[in-house]
């Protein structure tokens, strides 16, 4: 039987802005069913390979490909659902009518707004508008919209911003039951113990190269580590 081929695969991704390097060559491929972590320091082009990857933003060179074929820009938004930091549209709208639009256009039922809502733990400001959230409150709603869209492949910016340490604990099972449910996920996660908790395999950057992929373990190899947490190999790496 011919091997499958990896569900995403990027291939040789670069972006430049005038001098600046942001992505040097970047290739890594994303499994079936597993959990990715995006790990690097601020300015590692973290996001800016998200972008390119969700098709948001126009790479120089390179290819993505999903399950074997050429997938274009304007494809990846059936495939990707894409959720980036520091976003909270709709302000003016109340939370339960952000939710009911957008469980709609994607035929959600009722129950499934509702569960989505509770898993979250949005039930006690859905009478709130957008604009008066807080910023944890503010993140559980696009957590939410995450939740509610079908894509197969979830990319999400520090999904984490906005939660202190017991919130984040919290949210950690809702990405372990999202990914057993069938979900493969890709997340940039600044916090590294975080990362180390939630992540099958990571992919790190620094300066916009890749300095290393795989299983702790493997990147410990890689470093010549026996031993060490993700932040002792990050730094061995790069």
């Amino acid at each position: 039987m011919a091997k499958q081929p990896p569900l995403l695969q990027v291939l040789s991704l670069s972006k430049s802005y005038g001098e600046q390097k942001a992505l040097v060559d970047i290739s890594f491929d994303l499994q079936r069913h597993e959990i990715l972590g995006l790990i690097g320091p601020n300015g590692a082009g973290k996001t800016t390979l998200l972008e390119g990857i969700a098709g948001l933003l126009s790479i120089d060179s390179g290819t993505i490909m999903w399950e074997g074929a050429v997938l274009a820009p304007a494809e990846r938004r059936f495939v990707v659902f894409y959720l980036p930091d520091g976003v909270r549209p709709w302000q003016e709208q109340y939370v339960l009518r952000v939710l009911t639009f957008f469980g709609a256009v994607y035929r959600r039922s009722e129950a499934q707004i509702k569960q989505v809502t509770v898993t979250v733990g949005l039930n006690t400001v859905l009478g709130k508008q957008v604009a008066a959230l807080s910023k944890g409150y503010a993140r559980r709603l696009m957590w939410a919209l995450a939740l509610l869209a079908p894509h197969p492949i979830l990319i999400m910016d520090e999904p984490f911003d906005g939660f202190d340490l017991r919130q984040t604990r919290e949210m950690i099972p809702v990405l372990r039951k999202l990914n057993a449910g069938g979900r493969t996920l890709v997340l940039s996660i600044h916090q590294l113990q975080d990362a180390e908790l939630v992540c099958d395999r990571f992919v790190l950057l620094s300066n916009g190269r890749k300095c290393g992929v795989g299983t702790l373990n493997e990147l410990r190899t890689s470093a010549a580590q026996d031993s060490g947490g993700l932040e002792e190999v990050f730094l061995a790496l790069t």
